[in-house]
């Protein structure tokens, strides 16, 4: 019997081993965008220049609720709703329930298609690291990349980083907003399910504060395309472990988000 060589018996990993990082994409999302507009009978109209993903949808609802975001009626996205809001001199566009790295990467996509200059992204995360008692914020400097999305966009490495320039804006315009906010490392993963305590241990053991299914799929995609994403995880939970987890605060943690992002929001339109 003829035995297998050593390329043969390893097992292939198709994701880790492509290699064109530079070539454009046959499907793009401007192309789906344009098909979308002719199926709606949508006018060809841009997104606000700041956006923001919220993947548990609460601010969403929040905003809905109080009667301060409404539905932009041009959005063509086959698969979200874009709310838009306008308060405190802010405008911004804003999707709820875009979980996950390549949901959340795919609605980028078309965000930054439409319009879109900044991005940000705050989503409900898991503790790493136990700095303090739940809720609090980690904004996230880079993100270990525990899933799939981020090796479509960059060659494989451990972490997909935040761009040093926003981070810096970011950190000095939350000194004062009253709310907890740290900075450092997250672990992006497409399986919450499959947190074990052995991965948790070695995430812990790498100074990882938080687990979040985002963000190294939107930093590998803004670095790649030259894009302004910045990610934050609202550390909410201990992975229910124990009973009483997951309380976000007051309105589902909504307003403090919402702090959160004007805070950044007023940094970048300043700088702009």
């Amino acid at each position: 019997m003829t035995e297998p060589d050593a390329d043969e018996a390893r097992p292939s990993a198709p994701i880790v081993e492509r290699s064109d990082f530079a070539e454009p994409s046959a499907f793009t999302p401007e192309s789906l965008l344009r098909e979308a507009r002719r199926q709606k009978g949508l006018p060809n109209a841009d997104v606000p220049a700041l956006c923001v993903l919220d993947p548990d949808g609460d601010i969403v609802r929040d905003l809905v609720a109080a009667g301060r975001a409404r539905l932009d009626p041009e959005w063509a996205c086959y698969h979200t709703r874009l709310h838009l809001v306008e308060a405190d001199g802010l405008r911004y566009g804003i999707i709820g329930g875009a979980v996950g790295a390549s949901f959340a990467v795919l609605v980028a996509e078309e965000l930054f298609a439409s319009g879109c200059q900044h991005l940000v992204s705050v989503t409900s995360a898991g503790q790493i690291t136990p700095l303090r008692a739940p809720p609090y914020f980690v904004l996230i400097e880079r993100a270990l990349r525990d899933e799939g999305t981020s090796y479509h966009y960059l060659p494989p490495s451990d972490f997909a980083d935040a761009d040093p320039a926003l981070v810096a804006v970011a950190v000095t315009a939350l000194r004062d907003v009253g709310l907890p906010v740290y900075r450092g490392a997250s672990w992006t993963t497409d399986a919450p399910f499959r947190e074990t305590e052995a991965a948790i241990a070695h995430c812990r053991e790498r100074g990882i504060l938080a687990v979040e299914m985002e963000a190294a799929a939107l930093y590998a995609f803004a670095r790649a395309r030259g894009r302004a994403v910045l990610c934050f995880a609202h550390v909410t939970n201990q992975m229910a472990v124990s009973a009483g987890d997951f309380e976000k605060g007051e309105d589902d943690g909504a307003e403090a988000s919402l702090l959160v992002l004007t805070a950044v929001a007023r940094a970048w339109h300043r700088d702009r």
